[in-house]
């Protein structure tokens, strides 16, 4: 043992450990990371030395001792220093265990979170994806119940056509047997020479007024121009009301029931036209009287009035407004909204042509010439202007006087229109 130790103070290595250190110290702001690395493993190098040659000089002592010698001192230090090291070594390494264990166990408690969000999110899609089936099954059907309702609607409109041309029928053979009535009753009458002994009138009485629409062509002419005032004053603020509800600009609703006067106006014209056609064929074939066909035919017509269908130019005026250019609705609305107005302005220009001369709307265009004698300018008007801006509301004409004006709202810069295509219809179309 003492020759151990004297070759570890002869190896002189603990003053060249302790140089080592010195020096280190005096360089280490200066060297680099390896420098210092360097320094740092070679002292470790000498410092192992050391301890292994105090290890074997501690090994020899003790057994120099015997048994039992030194146990004491081991106990007190050498094992708590050992320990020491030890426990600090396997401190880091458990809590580098421990961290890892928690990292381990919080990325499959994240996983399985993943993975249950995952599964509750295709659960979620897959019940999106089953309403959405149903939804579109739902779809189907409706659109199913909607062609078979416009399959009966087009059929309730053909029935209803077959029960209007019957009507008609009926009421044309109702006119043909009373024509037949009245003719047997001439051939059963007496003789000319009779007659002109009895009285001095040359035609026997008929059963019913004859010239009923000149008769009363002054009274419903009156009725007529009362009532056309009446829609302007009542039906039009109501309508304009209404669509005020849905269209914030007024110009635009005002044209929207200026465009329903003239349409209503064209569809009745056409219809009454037709009516007209119809009768007159149908009395034609077995008319001879002392009235002329087109006498019996207007009476016809204003005894029959009921026979109009009406409705059928209400659609004809909705369908042709909504491919008019000039106005525009909310898609979530519809013209029919309206259709009051239009079914009223319809009967109405129905019954002005059974009239002797018949009465129709003015004609105009945005940007003509504002016409004192037509209209009056509305109250929003630029009263200096001398066009036209829109019309708010036709002027009532018999031929080429004025019975009731019209309105229509004048600014300056307005713009004469050149095209007549999506104007209204010339009035004083003519009869048939």
């Amino acid at each position: 043992m003492a020759d151990s130790l004297r070759r570890l103070i002869n190896n002189e290595t603990c003053r060249i450990l302790q140089e080592k250190l010195e020096n280190w110290y005096k360089d280490y702001h200066i060297n680099s990371c390896d420098q210092n690395l360097t320094r740092c493993c070679e002292i470790m190098e000498l410092n192992s030395m050391i301890q292994g040659q105090l290890f074997t000089i501690l090994n020899k002592t003790s057994q120099e001792g015997g048994h039992y010698a030194g146990v004491d001192t081991i106990k007190s230090r050498l094992l708590p220093w050992l320990g020491t090291c030890f426990s600090s070594h396997t401190c880091g390494s458990s809590s580098h265990l421990q961290e890892s264990r928690e990292k381990d166990r919080w990325m499959k408690e994240l996983a399985c979170t993943r993975d249950q969000e995952i599964h509750q999110l295709e659960k979620e899609l897959n019940s999106t994806r089953l309403q959405l089936s149903f939804v579109q099954q739902e779809l189907k059907a409706s659109r199913v119940k909607e062609e078979c309702a416009l399959k009966n609607l087009d059929r309730m409109s053909d029935y209803e056509q077959q029960l209007q041309t019957l009507k008609d029928e009926i009421a044309i053979l109702g006119a043909q047997k009373s024509l037949l009535q009245n003719r047997l009753a001439l051939s059963r009458s007496p003789s000319p020479r009779s007659i002109r002994s009895r009285s001095p009138s040359p035609l026997p009485k008929r059963s019913s007024s004859p010239g009923r629409a000149r008769l009363t062509n002054a009274s419903r002419h009156a009725r007529l121009v009362e009532r056309f005032s009446d829609i302007y004053a009542q039906e039009r603020l109501d309508a304009q009301s209404l669509l005020r509800s849905y269209v914030d600009d007024l110009e635009m609703v005002q044209r929207i029931i200026y465009t329903a006067v003239v349409e209503s106006f064209r569809a009745a014209k056409m219809a009454f036209r037709q009516f007209k056609m119809r009768v007159r064929k149908t009395l034609s074939l077995s008319y001879s009287g002392p009235e002329s066909l087109e006498d019996m035919v207007m009476d016809y017509i204003v005894r029959q009035e009921d026979l109009y269908d009406v409705q059928a130019s209400v659609c004809e005026v909705i369908r042709a407004m909504n491919i008019n250019p000039k106005i525009s609705f909310p898609p979530e609305t519809d013209f029919i909204m309206i259709s009051g107005l239009i079914r009223e302005l319809c009967r109405v220009a129905f019954s002005m042509q059974t009239l002797d001369p018949p009465l129709d709307i003015s004609f105009g265009t945005d940007g003509e010439l504002f016409s004192e004698y037509k209209y009056r300018r509305s109250y929003d008007s630029e009263f200096t202007a001398p066009l036209v801006a829109y019309h708010v509301w036709p002027a009532l004409m018999e031929e080429d006087t004025v019975l009731v004006k019209g309105e229509a709202v004048t600014r300056r810069g307005a713009v004469r229109s050149r095209s007549r295509s999506s104007s209204p219809l010339r009035s004083g179309s003519p009869r048939i």
